[in-house]
């Protein structure tokens, strides 16, 4: 039986091509996912970093494998919420594949080295329109994942399920993050439907609360295995200890539900039962979530934005707290932010570099070194615009995986590297 929950509005496409046959096996959020699963975007998040560089230890997450686990948890909701809200039935449903597509591709976008890369390509981005993993995100799957002009044409329920943030970078001044380029604007009123943002929906944290279901079901999926699963990857790095943990809640003051929630996790650590206990606590998240009819100004036009998910105050306590507890023992620790310092700089003398010969050059192709592909240098040298050279420069540096943008700093700096093995 054919799902109620969408109509033809949400399986539109922004560039006007030939539908599949009507017996096509596939439903068009079917074929979002698989195009995503079938790329090579996709295979780079396998060697970027999550918490931990990618490659120190083969149990590490990965972007990968985060994404993968996103994806589960994704679908997982979809299932409860279509089993215990009354709010959906057999034909009127929130479609997992199309929540899957939106869990595997949410961290598409993000570049080399974790959140550390992603703040080093703003700040040397700034001046170009800026850097954002979501809006990177959006960038992929609408004009580059098969090749540097051609995105996957996603449907308009796609684009708004990864479309976390609303907000061009323009509109607000000095904006560190959450925010699109200004040149998808196009993409935004799509989603729209090219209708304006009401008044209330200002630029900022009011716009971007404003999500299709399938976006605020991947953000918690999102939130949900990252603020458990950082810490069981900091417990088997030795970040999150007995002792550390216990030093860390003395300086704070907890509630009763948080110190058991302490003393939960100091009983998981010393009988080394980590994983099994957070992976109880995944299933209380999923449980946690629960469907609250909403109107907003899309509600006539889409389902998608006539339900607001809502989650049990307590569960979204003990996230954030386990958020606090890896920020303060694992991304704030002397080791770590050692290795960000180092990922800041790889990144800023490779930007450098190619800001030189690339972005600072004007169109016409100088005399210079051959850094970068013939059609990316083709690309490049074919635009009079200085803010176009530098985002294709950003393009390229954003898709780089943590190994390869180590070997290419060793290739362009380091006088001992560089001899024919080390360039296969």
């Amino acid at each position: 039986m054919e799902n109620q929950f969408y109509q033809a509005f949400d399986y539109g496409q922004f560039e006007k091509v030939a539908r599949p046959p009507a017996d096509d096996y596939r439903t068009p959020f079917q074929v979002d996912r698989d195009r995503i699963i079938h790329t090579s975007a996709f295979r780079r998040l396998q060697n970027k970093t999550q918490v931990f560089f990618s490659g120190e230890y083969d149990f590490y997450r990965t972007r990968l494998t985060h994404s993968i686990e996103v994806a589960q948890i994704g679908r997982s909701l979809c299932s409860r919420l279509g089993k215990t809200s009354d709010h959906l039935n057999d034909d009127f449903f929130v479609d997992a594949d199309l929540v899957e597509a939106a869990c595997l591709a949410h961290d598409i976008g993000h570049p080399p080295f974790g959140h550390t890369g992603e703040r080093t390509l703003h700040r040397l981005m700034k001046p170009f329109g800026g850097f954002e993993g979501n809006a990177q995100t959006l960038r992929i799957l609408t004009q580059t994942i098969f090749g540097s002009d051609r995105g996957m044409n996603p449907t308009r329920s796609l684009i708004d399920g990864v479309l976390k943030y609303k907000t061009l970078f323009g509109e607000v001044e000095d904006l560190k993050n959450h925010f699109v380029y200004d040149t998808q604007d196009p993409w935004l009123k799509f989603v729209r439907d090219g209708k304006d943002f009401p008044e209330e929906y200002s630029p900022g944290k009011k716009r971007d609360s404003f999500r299709s279901i399938e976006c605020q079901i991947m953000d918690w999926a999102d939130d949900t295995a990252y603020s458990l699963n950082d810490i069981a990857d900091g417990v088997h790095a030795g970040f999150v200890t007995v002792e550390k943990v216990e030093d860390w809640a003395a300086t704070k003051c907890l509630d009763a539900e948080g110190e058991a929630q302490i003393k939960e996790l100091l009983k998981a650590i010393r009988k080394e039962r980590i994983e099994p206990t957070l992976g109880t606590k995944i299933g209380e998240f999923i449980e946690a979530a629960s469907l609250e009819k909403t109107e907003g100004f899309l509600s006539e036009l889409s389902n998608r934005h006539s339900f607001r998910l809502v989650i049990d105050p307590r569960i979204e306590k003990a996230c954030d707290l386990y958020k606090q507890i890896a920020f303060a023992l694992v991304f704030k620790s002397q080791q770590l932010q050692q290795l960000d310092r180092k990922s800041d700089f790889i990144l800023t003398r490779l930007f450098d570099v190619l800001a030189e010969y690339y972005i600072h050059s004007g169109p016409q192709k100088p005399s210079h070194f051959h850094l970068l592909s013939d059609s990316e240098e083709k690309q490049i040298f074919a635009t009079d615009s200085e803010n176009d050279r530098a985002r294709l420069v950003c393009d390229f540096l954003a898709k780089m995986t943590d190994s390869v943008a180590s070997r290419t700093y060793k290739r362009l700096f380091d006088a001992d590297f560089g001899s024919i093995v080390d360039l296969l």
